[in-house]
Protein backbone atom coordinates (compact mmCIF):
# COMPACT_ATOMS: atom_id res chain seq x y z
CA UNK A 1 0.00 0.00 0.00
CA UNK A 2 1.01 3.47 -0.66
CA UNK A 3 -0.62 6.69 -0.54
CA UNK A 4 -0.07 9.71 -2.89
CA UNK A 5 -0.40 12.97 -1.92
CA UNK A 6 -2.18 15.90 -3.99
CA UNK A 7 0.32 18.57 -2.95
CA UNK A 8 2.89 16.25 -4.49
CA UNK A 9 1.76 15.34 -7.98
CA UNK A 10 3.74 16.95 -10.88
CA UNK A 11 2.22 19.66 -13.23
CA UNK A 12 2.73 19.49 -17.12
CA UNK A 13 2.03 21.42 -20.24
CA UNK A 14 -0.59 18.99 -22.17
CA UNK A 15 0.78 17.31 -25.37
CA UNK A 16 -0.58 19.46 -27.65
CA UNK A 17 0.37 23.27 -25.75
CA UNK A 18 -3.20 24.09 -24.55
CA UNK A 19 -2.62 24.03 -21.08
CA UNK A 20 -1.67 21.81 -18.24
CA UNK A 21 -2.20 18.89 -16.72
CA UNK A 22 -1.66 17.58 -13.22
CA UNK A 23 0.19 14.21 -13.32
CA UNK A 24 -1.02 11.45 -10.33
CA UNK A 25 1.46 8.43 -11.37
CA UNK A 26 2.66 7.22 -14.53
CA UNK A 27 4.39 3.99 -14.87
CA UNK A 28 7.79 3.08 -15.98
CA UNK A 29 8.26 6.03 -12.74
CA UNK A 30 9.70 8.91 -14.58
CA UNK A 31 8.16 7.78 -18.21
CA UNK A 32 7.43 10.98 -20.18
CA UNK A 33 4.11 11.21 -22.57
CA UNK A 34 5.53 8.94 -25.41
CA UNK A 35 6.92 5.56 -23.36
CA UNK A 36 4.50 5.46 -20.64
CA UNK A 37 3.07 2.12 -19.84
CA UNK A 38 0.32 3.48 -18.05
CA UNK A 39 -0.71 7.27 -16.48
CA UNK A 40 -3.19 9.14 -14.79
CA UNK A 41 -3.88 12.39 -14.36
CA UNK A 42 -6.12 15.42 -14.16
CA UNK A 43 -6.75 18.22 -16.28
CA UNK A 44 -8.22 22.20 -16.01
CA UNK A 45 -9.89 22.54 -19.37
CA UNK A 46 -10.44 25.79 -19.58
CA UNK A 47 -11.70 26.25 -23.47
CA UNK A 48 -13.09 24.30 -26.11
CA UNK A 49 -11.02 22.32 -28.66
CA UNK A 50 -9.49 19.28 -30.03
CA UNK A 51 -7.70 16.97 -27.63
CA UNK A 52 -4.10 15.62 -27.72
CA UNK A 53 -3.82 12.48 -30.39
CA UNK A 54 -2.05 9.59 -28.17
CA UNK A 55 -0.92 6.91 -30.93
CA UNK A 56 -1.64 3.69 -29.83
CA UNK A 57 -2.80 4.30 -26.22
CA UNK A 58 -6.48 3.62 -24.56
CA UNK A 59 -7.93 6.52 -22.67
CA UNK A 60 -10.89 6.79 -20.05
CA UNK A 61 -12.10 10.19 -18.77
CA UNK A 62 -14.60 11.28 -16.40
CA UNK A 63 -15.31 15.11 -15.66
CA UNK A 64 -14.41 16.17 -11.49
CA UNK A 65 -15.72 19.23 -11.65
CA UNK A 66 -17.75 22.18 -13.75
CA UNK A 67 -21.10 21.65 -15.62
CA UNK A 68 -19.05 19.45 -18.63
CA UNK A 69 -18.36 18.74 -22.15
CA UNK A 70 -19.74 17.56 -25.37
CA UNK A 71 -17.30 14.72 -26.34
CA UNK A 72 -16.41 14.48 -30.12
CA UNK A 73 -15.09 11.20 -30.89
CA UNK A 74 -14.90 10.50 -34.64
CA UNK A 75 -17.19 7.58 -35.42
CA UNK A 76 -19.93 8.11 -32.87
CA UNK A 77 -22.27 10.52 -31.85
CA UNK A 78 -21.73 13.66 -29.44
CA UNK A 79 -21.41 12.95 -25.91
CA UNK A 80 -22.63 14.76 -23.38
CA UNK A 81 -20.11 13.85 -20.05
CA UNK A 82 -20.83 16.04 -16.76
CA UNK A 83 -19.41 14.80 -13.35
CA UNK A 84 -22.40 12.50 -13.13
CA UNK A 85 -21.48 10.71 -15.99
CA UNK A 86 -20.05 7.17 -15.82
CA UNK A 87 -16.34 6.79 -17.14
CA UNK A 88 -16.11 7.33 -20.88
CA UNK A 89 -13.52 4.57 -22.90
CA UNK A 90 -12.21 5.81 -25.99
CA UNK A 91 -9.01 5.30 -28.17
CA UNK A 92 -6.54 7.66 -28.03
CA UNK A 93 -5.24 8.45 -31.50
CA UNK A 94 -8.94 9.15 -33.21
CA UNK A 95 -9.27 12.75 -33.55
CA UNK A 96 -11.17 13.39 -30.58
CA UNK A 97 -12.93 17.56 -29.83
CA UNK A 98 -14.74 18.77 -26.69
CA UNK A 99 -16.90 21.58 -25.83
CA UNK A 100 -17.48 23.08 -22.69
CA UNK A 101 -21.06 23.33 -21.55
CA UNK A 102 -21.04 25.72 -19.23
CA UNK A 103 -17.61 26.75 -18.14
CA UNK A 104 -13.96 25.43 -17.00
CA UNK A 105 -14.09 21.67 -16.22
CA UNK A 106 -11.51 19.68 -14.26
CA UNK A 107 -10.93 15.58 -15.61
CA UNK A 108 -9.76 12.69 -14.64
CA UNK A 109 -7.97 10.83 -17.41
CA UNK A 110 -6.39 7.12 -17.26
CA UNK A 111 -4.08 6.22 -20.07
CA UNK A 112 -2.99 2.75 -20.92
CA UNK A 113 -0.45 1.57 -23.96
CA UNK A 114 -2.78 -0.66 -26.09
CA UNK A 115 -0.83 -4.54 -26.10
CA UNK A 116 0.87 -3.47 -22.90
CA UNK A 117 -1.79 -3.01 -20.26
CA UNK A 118 -5.51 -2.69 -20.32
CA UNK A 119 -7.41 -0.59 -17.69
CA UNK A 120 -11.09 -0.85 -16.32
CA UNK A 121 -12.47 2.55 -14.22
CA UNK A 122 -14.86 2.62 -11.54
CA UNK A 123 -17.00 5.71 -10.29
CA UNK A 124 -18.37 4.97 -6.90
CA UNK A 125 -20.42 6.61 -4.44
CA UNK A 126 -18.36 7.36 -1.38
CA UNK A 127 -21.02 7.74 1.69
CA UNK A 128 -20.85 4.93 3.66
CA UNK A 129 -17.66 2.53 4.70
CA UNK A 130 -16.47 0.63 1.05
CA UNK A 131 -14.58 -2.34 0.99
CA UNK A 132 -11.72 -2.39 -1.89
CA UNK A 133 -10.09 -5.89 -2.84
CA UNK A 134 -7.49 -5.30 -5.29
CA UNK A 135 -7.71 -7.47 -8.53
CA UNK A 136 -6.10 -5.89 -11.04
CA UNK A 137 -1.66 -5.80 -11.23
CA UNK A 138 -2.30 -2.47 -9.89
CA UNK A 139 -5.28 -0.90 -8.35
CA UNK A 140 -5.25 3.14 -7.47
CA UNK A 141 -8.33 4.96 -5.56
CA UNK A 142 -9.02 8.88 -6.23
CA UNK A 143 -10.76 10.41 -3.43
CA UNK A 144 -12.95 13.32 -4.96
CA UNK A 145 -14.80 15.74 -2.72
CA UNK A 146 -14.27 14.12 0.54
CA UNK A 147 -11.21 12.28 2.15
CA UNK A 148 -11.18 8.76 3.77
CA UNK A 149 -10.13 7.20 6.99
CA UNK A 150 -8.42 3.99 5.87
CA UNK A 151 -8.88 0.67 8.86
CA UNK A 152 -4.85 0.10 8.76
CA UNK A 153 -2.53 -0.83 11.97
CA UNK A 154 -1.84 3.07 11.73
CA UNK A 155 -5.11 4.37 10.78
CA UNK A 156 -3.77 6.16 7.75
CA UNK A 157 -6.15 9.13 5.97
CA UNK A 158 -7.13 9.76 2.17
CA UNK A 159 -6.99 13.89 1.56
CA UNK A 160 -9.67 15.25 -1.33
CA UNK A 161 -7.85 14.25 -4.56
CA UNK A 162 -4.90 11.94 -2.81
CA UNK A 163 -4.75 8.50 -4.14
CA UNK A 164 -4.67 5.34 -2.82
CA UNK A 165 -2.43 2.43 -4.80
CA UNK A 166 -2.72 -0.75 -3.93
CA UNK A 167 -0.85 -4.31 -5.49
CA UNK A 168 -2.67 -7.86 -6.64
CA UNK A 169 -1.32 -9.33 -3.37
CA UNK A 170 -2.70 -6.41 -0.91
CA UNK A 171 -5.05 -7.44 1.32
CA UNK A 172 -8.38 -6.11 1.44
CA UNK A 173 -8.87 -2.47 1.86
CA UNK A 174 -12.10 -0.80 4.16
CA UNK A 175 -12.45 2.78 3.54
CA UNK A 176 -14.57 5.68 5.71
CA UNK A 177 -15.41 8.50 4.27
CA UNK A 178 -15.23 11.46 6.04
CA UNK A 179 -18.34 13.67 4.16
CA UNK A 180 -19.76 12.75 1.07
CA UNK A 181 -17.70 12.36 -1.80
CA UNK A 182 -16.61 10.08 -5.10
CA UNK A 183 -14.27 7.21 -5.28
CA UNK A 184 -12.68 6.11 -8.62
CA UNK A 185 -11.37 2.39 -8.51
CA UNK A 186 -8.67 2.16 -11.01
CA UNK A 187 -7.52 -1.63 -12.22
CA UNK A 188 -4.65 -1.82 -14.12
CA UNK A 189 -3.72 -5.47 -15.72
CA UNK A 190 -0.69 -5.92 -17.27
CA UNK A 191 -0.96 -7.91 -20.24
CA UNK A 192 0.48 -11.79 -20.24
CA UNK A 193 3.20 -10.92 -23.25
CA UNK A 194 4.78 -7.92 -21.02
CA UNK A 195 4.54 -9.32 -17.24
Amino acid sequence: MRILRAADYRVMPWKNGGGTTTEIAVSPDGAGLDDFDWRISMARVETSGPFSSFAGVDRTLSVLEGEGIVLDVAGRPPLRLTSASAPLAFPGDIPTGAALIGGPITDLNIMTRRGRVAHEVERRSFTAEIRITPRADTTLVLAVGAGATLFTDDASSLGPLDTLILHRDSPEMRLQPKGPGLLFVIGLHRLAANR
